[in-house]
């Protein structure tokens, strides 16, 4: 933590002070990018975002004292977080991932259409919340279970997520069937469609977003405890801009989930340049 977020979070530099400071760090420090990936999930602004995860250490500082360990310190952080997050949404609408607001899209006749400001659905209430219950039993129906989720630190996760990287960059949808899972979904913001299914998928992505070799450059990061990567795509003038972030939930029969964030502001919240040179 360098010395403004120590003053930030209302830490002194008084002498007898520093070994509570100290440990508060080493213990705590190493979660911060992961809680900016959940407080960004949850409020969708990555300045937002920021500055919730600024609250957050700063609540987890004033209480750290009392802390008795019965939760390991990332729940413990996780919890203050949401509760930061919930706080400050109460005056504006929950964000949520497509698959919250409808079924899964199976038509192949045009692009993911993106949600218009202000914008939801553009229909009743009704058949709102029939999508919401038709859409949490499909993901319900397509949830790995537990033992087949792969550990961030397993091989063959960083294995799913490499192969991902090189299918985008080289345009290549045969290495993207690869590492793909036969029921993966596929989803990203601001769109109101997802879809559901490899074959679906695949479609949408060789028809509409891979392009062609060397339109993505991805840079491997993890958020939230998954494999992810900082993407960049090239304008018009040649120069790889920044683009979002995608999220992977990787299993040991490939990869079960994408979800891509469509923010420039994001990468540069991550730690990496706004642009690529090459």
């Amino acid at each position: 933590m360098t010395g403004i977020q120590h003053q930030a979070l209302g830490m002194t530099s008084h002498p007898e002070a520093a070994p509570g400071q100290d440990r508060f760090t080493a213990e705590t420090e190493r979660f911060r990018r992961e809680l900016l990936a959940h407080c960004y999930r949850m409020v969708g602004s990555a300045q937002d975002a920021e500055d919730l995860v600024q609250e957050t250490y700063l609540r987890a500082w004033r209480s750290y004292s009392g802390f008795e360990g019965r939760a390991s310190i990332r729940s413990w952080l996780y919890t203050i977080a949401t509760n930061v997050c919930l706080t400050a949404l109460k005056p504006r609408p929950i964000r949520v991932l497509p698959s919250g607001l409808t079924g899964p899209y199976d038509g192949l006749d045009r692009p993911p259409s993106p949600v218009a400001p202000a914008e939801i659905l553009g229909t009743t209430t009704a058949a709102v919340k029939s999508g919401l219950q038709r859409a949490r039993a499909r993901l319900d129906e397509l949830e790995p279970e537990p033992a087949e989720l792969l550990e961030p630190a397993d091989p063959r996760a960083r294995a799913l997520l490499d192969g991902y990287i090189a299918a985008f960059e080289r345009s290549d949808v045969g290495l993207l069937e690869q590492v793909l899972r036969v029921d993966a979904t596929l989803e990203a913001t601001p769109f109101r469609d997802w879809q559901s299914g490899r074959a679906t998928c695949l479609h949408v992505l060789d028809a509409y977003v891979l392009g062609t070799p060397g339109d993505w450059r991805m840079i491997a990061t993890t958020a939230n405890g998954h494999p992810s990567a900082v993407v960049y795509h090239r304008d018009a003038d040649g120069v790889l801009r920044a683009d979002g972030v995608v999220v992977l939930t990787p299993t040991a029969t490939g990869i079960a989930r994408v979800i891509k964030f469509h923010d420039p502001a994001l990468v540069t919240t991550f730690g990496f340049p706004d642009a690529l040179m090459r």
